[in-house]
């Protein structure tokens, strides 16, 4: 399903099987709502997205179960110049209540097409078995624009590879006319309130040389490893801020004391005070002339 250049869409109730590709691809539009969906797929099917959101403003996604050979949910924005030319950002997303399963990506994705910038993401309750990562931000150098904003509570994972992952070296790009001066920026990015089972590696989080990713808080999390292992963090080029509630022990560059909760907004957004209006009609009853209501 691809709508474009579309205002107030509603998607509910229904099951999505086997699809070729991206599930739903809503693609620059606004005031969205995908809810209580869900999609089934071959867990080895490649680029079978659940939810991809494309340069989209106030989306609420919630309710759905997702079983994918990719992500499960897929914020995106333009890739690379064409993406930056544009600029038409996804902003002002709510992903909550997502039951997902993705044994080779991730739970929630932001990227790696996200050259129109990606800002105000807001997930929590998140239920996810036998996945990849849990949240995973993909970026690279000719991407541009940046990722920012991002506000995660609530995640009860089972079976991960990581719990985190972030890289700025997703080297995919449509072609080599791309700007390797368009250096992304990601900053502002807070995880909280996480428990997870059965982990390989807690994180994997790879900024960019010279343009680190910033602002980075993480508070509340229990990751239980399978094994021992004697890094169970990997960081390069990242900077953030810990609580002491965080175990295993963060890499030292995440490792600036923090006390308390994470941000995560307390407003509320206007996709979230969306309802919907019900509407009667009449159905002719065959040979009385008459109708009867329904709803």
């Amino acid at each position: 399903m691809e709508l474009m250049h579309s205002d107030t869409i509603f998607i509910s109730n229904l099951t999505l099987l086997n699809s070729p590709a991206w599930n739903i691809h809503p693609v620059y539009s606004s005031n969205i709502v995908v809810q209580g969906v869900t999609i089934l797929a071959p867990t080895h099917s490649p680029n079978t997205d659940g939810i991809n959101p494309d340069s989209c403003s106030h989306v609420r996604i919630e309710d759905c179960y997702i079983v994918s050979g990719d992500d499960c949910v897929a914020i995106k924005s333009g890739w690379d110049e064409y993406g930056i030319a544009y600029a038409m950002p996804s902003q002002h997303i709510v992903v909550r209540r997502l039951t997902c399963v993705s044994p080779t990506s991730a739970v929630i994705a932001l990227g790696s097409e996200m050259s129109g910038g990606i800002q105000d993401v807001r997930a929590e309750d998140i239920v996810a078995v036998d996945s990849e990562s849990g949240v995973r931000i993909k970026t690279a150098v000719g991407r541009g624009a940046y990722v920012k904003d991002v506000f995660v509570r609530g995640m009860t994972l089972t079976t991960m590879k990581w719990v985190f992952w972030m890289t700025g070296n997703y080297k995919s790009h449509p072609d080599d006319k791309y700007d390797p001066n368009a250096v992304p920026v990601v900053e502002n990015i807070s995880y909280q309130d996480v428990v997870a089972t059965g982990v390989t590696t807690a994180a994997r989080l790879e900024g960019i040389q010279g343009a680190p990713f910033k602002g980075i808080c993480i508070a509340n999390v229990t990751a239980t490893l399978t094994k021992s292992r004697k890094y169970p963090w990997t960081c390069t080029d990242v900077e953030g801020v810990s609580s002491a509630d965080v175990t295993p022990a963060p890499c030292q560059p995440l490792q600036g004391a923090h006390d308390g909760a994470c941000p995560f907004p307390t407003d509320t957004l206007p996709i979230d005070q969306l309802t919907l209006q019900q509407c009667a009609y009449d159905v002719p009853v065959p040979g009385t002339g008459t109708g009867s209501g329904g709803n």
